[in-house]
């Protein structure tokens, strides 16, 4: 292959490497880090603890069983007292298992209807199996009256009928997307730095436009964090919707920190080795130079012209 076709061609792979690798980085986050039950569920149980999301849960839990109380002229002397008291529970290592049992329940039930083709019906939680739970933590711990605490089958709708077909084909892309991008990229890279012209010049191209990527990533993640809180509802708590936010896209902003410390690394140890290399051909460029001082040049054909014969000597 001509010089200028493979460096034409290296640069076109590097250029697709680099620009396939962010979209690849995301594609592998929803596909894999998203749809796993238990670290979906290790990610958010650090929120039970978060403030901002502790107010939110205690004044929509409070509101929903103010809802509920159905005593002429009580209301507005209870809504203290519940409120006060949903807000110790979510300090509770009870909030915390309820939590978690929660986010378990509303994920799988999430997952098993993007799975199944045949459902086009709204999805729901019930929330029983939650409630058994804390019954029995509480019941654990001997706090009076846990027993008496009624286990009813509550079905809480988590995902509109109307929008599973959109997103079940979303999922579908990105079960393929997530595994086949990185690979792809990846290929594209090591094609690209193997068909090179000037392989030390590629891989510093590669690393650069992979920590550039890295870099948009993060900027990427900015920008969708500032969009996500500025259009939740009023109601809404944009403190509690970042902590959410910052504590989805944790993995996604460790590989792009990654992507860019590592695509510097490269780049800059790439470059130095260079001239590193050029600094110890120096010296014999230099002896070169000097007047009255020639290296000969010596072929083996002249070597053997030079060695006299048995029959000269």
């Amino acid at each position: 292959m001509p010089p200028r076709l493979r460096s034409a061609l290296s640069a076109v792979l590097v250029a697709l490497s680099c620009f396939l690798t962010p979209f690849g980085v995301l594609a592998a986050w929803a596909a894999y880090g998203l749809t796993d039950s238990g670290r979906y569920v290790t990610t958010m149980a650090p929120l039970a603890a978060d403030p901002d999301v502790r107010d939110v849960i205690a004044d929509t839990v409070g509101a929903g069983i103010l809802r509920e109380v159905h005593v002429d002229g009580m209301h507005g002397t209870m809504a203290p007292f519940v409120q006060d008291a949903v807000r110790s529970f979510t300090k509770t290592e009870a909030f915390r298992l309820a939590w978690d049992e929660g986010n378990r329940a509303t994920h799988d039930a999430v997952l098993r209807a993007l799975q199944d083709e045949g459902r086009d019906d709204t999805v729901t939680v019930d929330l029983a199996p939650v409630t058994a739970q804390v019954k029995h933590r509480l019941a654990h711990d001997h706090v009076p009256l846990a027993s008496r605490i009624p286990v009813q089958h509550t079905e809480v709708a988590v995902l509109p009928a109307g929008e599973l077909g959109p997103l079940r084909k979303g999922f579908h892309v990105l079960e393929v997307a997530g595994f086949w991008l990185p690979v792809t990229a990846a290929v594209f890279a090591v094609t690209g730095i193997a068909v090179a012209v000037r392989r030390r010049r590629a891989i510093t191209a590669t690393a650069l436009g992979t920590a550039l990527g890295g870099a948009l990533l993060g900027l990427a993640l900015v920008i969708g964090r500032h969009f996500t809180t500025t259009d939740l509802p009023t109601e809404v708590s944009q403190a509690a919707g970042a902590a959410i936010y910052d504590a989805l896209t944790a993995t996604l902003r460790k590989v792009a920190w990654l992507l860019l410390t590592l695509g510097l690394t490269v780049a800059t140890t790439t470059w130095l080795t260079r001239y590193a290399h050029r600094a110890r051909q120096l010296p014999a460029l230099l002896l070169r130079l000097v007047p009255g001082r020639r290296t000969p040049v010596t072929t083996p054909a002249a070597d053997h012209a030079q060695q006299p014969t048995r029959a000269q000597v």
